[in-house]
């Protein structure tokens, strides 16, 4: 009863500071905010872990805790002296994809041989639908090229971790969601340039060769580093650490990201959000639709939905860092991973509700 209470005041406490910071903003005073969105975005988050409704809100909350902290003192995240936060991103990202690495197992891919066809349209509909959709959203935009070139960026990542997440709530192919973020995760250094390439060529010049190391160097060389350590260690203290690892990871980058393209975010970050949230939505609908356009059950139309959906924008992050574009490029990144947590636990919960009809019919039969 004690805890339950205290997660009903902190959402008390939290209403209270929103009414404060609309009080602040129809006044004029949205420059002073800063510390009443930190604090508003905190409580909120401890409230959202008292329910498990809401619990799955507390991590994309608390990004925003940080993304309104970078907003208001960017100083904080830009620089440690003479050290260039920045340069955190890819040591960030290297350690996320090391944790995908411990993981994983040869065994995982037998999925691929004993059900191809599940894994073979999730990713064909990754790499036709998101950036395809990204690059029409792009030249729309009319945003400056660099910026332009952040929304391809994204449409052509792969999927992440927290699409598996997601899948599992939503009672999807937990296996299924795995497989196609692993095959997707290893294809991208060599794909992902060459979407790159063909569709955000006109914003920006794209060394094919140079983005392949790079995305080698951020997924293919720790992963495998984590695919060896998993064979030689037992790594189940790992596996329960990492989810937590990689959570604050991702939030320590998009962080980094708001402060160094703070000053751009402020003059477009509202159709930039819009644009980005008409991205993630697309990717859901689109992706649901060409899973059942192959027939495919709901479980696994479901899945291919969320993978198509969410895309990795932690490694989208650091290749607009390897190419020394993190304030222009990396912003769409930045603004959809926050919003494709919200979407993707709204969605996921939608579909908790309701099981899947092979699971109803299932129960009918027995």
């Amino acid at each position: 009863m004690k805890k339950i209470n205290l997660y009903s005041i902190s959402l008390g406490i939290s209403a209270v500071l929103l009414i404060l910071i609309i009080a602040m903003i129809v006044s004029g005073n949205i420059q002073q905010a800063g510390i009443p969105f930190l604090l508003f975005f905190a409580f909120l988050a401890l409230g959202f872990s008292g329910y498990q409704s809401l619990n799955g809100l507390v991590f994309t909350t608390m990004i925003f805790a940080g993304v309104s902290v970078a907003l208001y003192y960017p100083d904080l995240f830009t620089y440690i002296g003479d050290f260039k936060l920045t340069a955190l991103i890819i040591p960030l990202i290297q350690i996320i994809m090391f944790g995908m690495g411990t993981s994983m197992s040869i065994k995982d891919f037998a999925s691929v041989f004993k059900t191809p066809k599940g894994v073979v349209i999730g990713v064909a509909a990754q790499l036709l639908i998101m950036p395809i959709v990204g690059f029409g959203l792009a030249k729309m935009s009319e945003f400056p090229p660099e910026i332009a070139a952040g929304i391809v960026l994204i449409g052509c990542s792969p999927s992440g971790v927290a699409s598996n997440v997601m899948a599992y709530l939503a009672k999807a192919n937990l296996a299924l969601s795995i497989t196609i973020t692993s095959i997707a995760t290893l294809l991208a250094p060599f794909l992902t340039p060459l979407l790159m390439k063909l569709l955000a060529g006109e914003f920006i010049e794209i060394n094919v060769l140079d983005m392949m190391w790079s995305i080698t160097k951020m997924i293919i060389l720790p992963i495998g580093a984590g695919l060896i350590f998993n064979k030689l260690f037992n790594t189940k203290w790992l596996d329960k650490a990492m989810p937590i690892v990689s959570m604050l990871a991702i939030g320590i980058i998009i962080t980094i990201i708001t402060a160094a393209g703070r000053d751009s975010l402020l003059d477009i970050g509202g159709i930039l959000m819009l644009l980005v949230l008409i991205h993630n939505l697309f990717g859901y609908s689109l992706g649901y639709g060409f899973a059942k356009l192959f027939k495919m059950p709901e479980q696994d139309a479901r899945t291919i939905a969320i993978e198509v959906g969410m895309q990795n924008g932690g490694l989208a992050s650091g290749i607009a860092n390897s190419l020394g574009k993190i304030a222009t490029m990396g912003l769409a990144p930045a603004v959809f991973g926050p919003l494709m947590n919200i979407t993707g636990s709204i969605l996921a919960s939608y579909w908790h509700k309701r099981p899947p009809k092979t699971e109803l019919e299932n129960v009918v039969i027995e």
